[in-house]
């Protein structure tokens, strides 16, 4: 039995390059999409951010050019595997993000689309957490695992 997990300390125990590439094209390929989704209606998107109640304007109308070409960017690294652990980390704090985010807007009874995928969001609900929580443990699995030491 090979060690790893929390008691061997190498982090999580998929370690099956197959399924942490799978992980890899899921969760970039995302990240890619809802990206590319947002860069074609950034009026819509910073529209949809400041439906959360929660940023000025100006810095609605900012987040709405940026974050969507970090998703790209960070979507498009986890894939080819290019700073692979650096933009699994990046996904997962704004995964985190997202769903804090989800969270603190459900508890103060707003409803909102989620605004992830452009003109093509649903509501902000615990189905998205769930989903969001799906991809943060992919994520994490491609940051925190090692690579295979080799046999001798």
């Amino acid at each position: 039995m090979e060690a790893g997990g929390p008691a061997g300390g190498d982090g999580p125990m998929i370690r099956n390059k197959y399924i942490l590439f799978a992980f890899r094209i899921i969760v970039g390929g995302l990240f890619i999409y809802a990206g590319i989704l947002k860069i074609a209606d950034p009026l819509g998107f910073a529209q949809d951010i400041k439906n959360y109640r929660l940023l000025p304007q100006t810095l609605c109308l900012f987040t709405a050019f940026i974050l969507p070409w970090l998703e790209v960017l960070t979507g498009a690294c986890l894939i080819t595997g290019l700073f692979k652990k650096t933009s699994a980390l990046l996904i997962s704090g704004m995964l985190m993000f997202f769903i804090i985010l989800v969270a603190i807007t459900m508890i103060r009874g707003i409803d909102v689309e989620c605004g992830c995928f452009g003109t093509f969001s649903r509501k902000a609900d615990w189905g998205l957490i769930a989903e969001d929580l799906v991809m943060l443990v992919m994520a994490l699995t491609v940051a925190l695992t090692r690579p295979r030491k080799p046999a001798l």
